[in-house]
């Protein structure tokens, strides 16, 4: 139990900063816009409708559910259930080290504990699947080291287990050859046959994965297109990249600079050599070192396959390494430089003070997880011509309403990408918020002519002409928008917008409730279907629609005000005059809600209040320069008094 609660002692102490860290790139399609997490339906998407999450790995976003039924939308939550996965994880390499009778097992465990290399698997809740996969695929890995070992129950269980890796990365395809290189330098023989159904079922679920990749995710297009002796080139230069990141981890960065690959540059060919050359002459030395060495850099290369470049996946846009992609692929070579460790003299100092140093850096690392933008603006100063990195900084400044500030980002990114769709769309967004609707649909129109999201874009230039007025073409863009993407519920809403604007309120309704079958959570649908649906004097379905949008908005003033008035047309008056409070008390002295506040109290017959409530409205209108709302509610006053005094 100690070395257990020495390693889980090391996991908290390197971890605690990632423990405050915030949500980042991605986080918002996993977690903080995503509509399946918030119903029981959007569990039913989750499995059953692959195109329905970013990735279709269910088991991860079933956790992502459950983490958002515990904790809302509030980090703390999300990134405990990833610390404590890691910290399972090292607990689980430390006990099938022990299992294979590996020198130094605990090391080994300690050091994949604390290494800042795996911060980025920990830190950033979006890599859930790389941390929850990981404690399914060693468990499948110590379960069927057991059913290997004579108990015959525990194969189901590793199979069982093994899917459920899959389910939440499929990355985790690679157990079955990791298996087999162990069991033949355990035995220096193995059975292939019971493996059988793991290579079929990685197989299979690698296959779907790579399929989602390019028909859903987008890697597709001229960034990904690369032949084979390119891709070798990457692989070779990877496996020495992650290697080198073990050794001696910095800089770490969350997104690197992508290489250029280049099959005329000769250097460029030593990486794969190399490669070749360590293995070679691993398997001519086995004779005198064992076959450990060789078992452990090949099952390094195995687990790294997926992510060396053969296979298409979108971070491949950006950068052909992650520091995440190594998550599991580290422990063999950790496990390696563990048990070399124990020849040295005195290894229990040197391996305290590796454990000292890592773990320094890993709280470090761990700081720049805070928020979003120390990621980005981290990422910059070790490559300030990252596009990306410029693109994301943008986004967040323009939302943080710094928006000179992110057009420089964004022209940025544009210098180094003429040809980066995004990066004009993101321009055209940060334009339209400043009033500049003819450069921002300018923009639009160039993110249009280039390989990108167009339903996003043509929803973007939808909003930027009907802003300008242009309300039919703005229908147009929203149409194609849908057509484009028919699950996206933004132009839906938008579109019933523009509908209602000239009247077509049955076709602004049915849109309105069309956003809101593929997001039930959408608060500004909610709030204009319910307006929609009182000008038709459909009261209760307005009500209905008000009170969905306080659940999504509780300290939303606008939306008690509404409800409130709603509630007074159907003679609700009890529930008007506690709406009109709330709204009073999260906006003081709002002259509207004041005026309906106290028609709210007339209507009940309290007089009293009625007149003193009418007098504070006219006080703050008039304070407020709002002289016909003023004169409105003095006439209203008037007969208040009236009323009053008949009394």
């Amino acid at each position: 139990m100690l070395p257990a609660l020495a390693l889980a002692l090391l996991v908290v102490a390197a971890y605690l900063p990632a423990l405050h860290a915030g949500f980042i790139w991605d986080d918002d399609a996993y977690v903080t816009a995503n509509a399946t997490l918030r119903t029981l339906d959007g569990l039913r998407r989750i499995w059953l409708e692959p195109g329905a999450v970013p990735q279709y790995y269910p088991l991860t976003f079933t956790s992502l559910w459950l983490d958002h039924h515990l904790w809302g939308v509030q980090p703390l939550g999300y990134h405990l259930v990833n610390v404590l996965l890691h910290g399972a994880n090292v607990i689980l390499v430390w006990v099938i080290g022990r299992r294979l009778a590996l020198p130094g097992a605990w090391l080994a465990a300690a050091v994949f504990a604390v290494h800042p290399v795996h911060v980025e698997s920990v830190a950033w809740v979006t890599e859930r699947k790389n941390v929850l996969s990981g404690a399914l695929y060693l468990a499948a890995f110590l379960a069927y080291l057991r059913a290997a070992g004579g108990a015959r129950a525990a194969y189901g269980l590793a199979l069982g287990l093994f899917a459920g890796a899959l389910l939440a990365k499929t990355v985790t395809c690679t157990l079955p050859v990791v298996l087999l290189l162990v069991l033949w330098w355990r035995r220096g023989r193995v059975d292939i046959t019971p493996l059988i159904p793991f290579f079929v079922l990685g197989a299979a679920s690698g296959l779907v994965t790579a399929w989602m990749e390019a028909h859903h995710v987008g890697a597709t297009g001229a960034l990904w297109r690369l032949s084979l002796l390119d891709r070798c080139l990457i692989a070779g230069r990877a496996l020495w990249f992650y290697a080198g990141k073990l050794l001696w981890p910095h800089p770490l960065a969350f997104i690197y600079a992508r290489w250029h690959v280049d099959a005329a540059v000769w250097w460029q060919y030593l990486f794969p050599l190399a490669a070749a050359a360590t293995v070679a002459a691993l398997h001519l030395a086995r004779g005198r070192i064992g076959s450990g060495p060789l078992v452990a850099v090949l099952c390094y290369v195995a687990t790294l396959a997926p992510a060396l470049g053969f296979v298409n996946v979108y971070p491949m846009r950006y950068s052909f390494v992650a520091d995440h992609f190594q998550y599991l692929a580290s422990l063999p070579l950790i496990a390696l430089a563990a048990a070399g460790a124990t020849r040295l003299p005195r290894p229990q100092v040197i391996g305290a003070g590796v454990l000292l140093v890592l773990g320094a850096l890993a709280w470090r690392q761990g700081l720049v997880y805070r928020d979003a933008e120390t990621v980005w603006r981290d990422t910059l100063a070790k490559d300030p011509d990252s596009s990306m990195a410029h693109i994301n900084l943008g986004m967040l400044l323009s939302d943080d309403g710094r928006v000179p500030e992110a057009i420089v980002h964004f022209r940025e990114a544009l210098r180094i990408d003429p040809e980066d769709g995004e990066a004009h769309d993101d321009l055209g967004n940060a334009l339209a918020s400043e009033g500049k609707l003819d450069e921002a649909i300018a923009e639009y129109g160039a993110a249009l002519g280039m390989k990108g999201d167009h339903a996003l874009v043509h929803n973007n230039l939808g909003n930027a002409l009907a802003a300008s007025g242009r309300l039919e073409d703005a229908a147009a863009h929203y149409r194609e928008a849908i057509r484009e993407k028919p699950g996206y519920a933004d132009p839906h809403s938008n579109l019933g917008n523009v509908l209602a604007a000239t009247e077509r309120l049955a076709d602004a309704t049915a849109e309105y409730e069309a956003a809101l079958r593929l997001d039930p959570g959408y608060a500004d649908a909610h709030a204009n279907l319910a307006a929609v649906l009182a000008a038709q004097g459909d009261l209760d379905g307005a009500i209905a629609h008000y009170q969905a949008l306080l659940a999504a908005r509780p300290r939303s003033a606008q939306a008690h005000y509404d409800l409130a008035t709603a509630l007074a047309a159907r003679a609700r008056q009890t529930e008007a005059t506690a709406h009109y409070r709330e709204a009073l008390r999260l906006r003081p002295d709002w002259p509207e809600a004041l005026d309906g506040l106290a028609a709210s109290y007339a209507a009940d017959g309290q007089w009293e209040a009625a007149v003193a409530t009418a007098e504070r409205a006219v006080r703050t209108a008039t304070a407020a320069g709002e002289t016909d709302v003023a004169g409105a509610i003095r006439e209203r006053l008037a007969r208040y008094r009236a009323r009053g005094a008949e009394r």
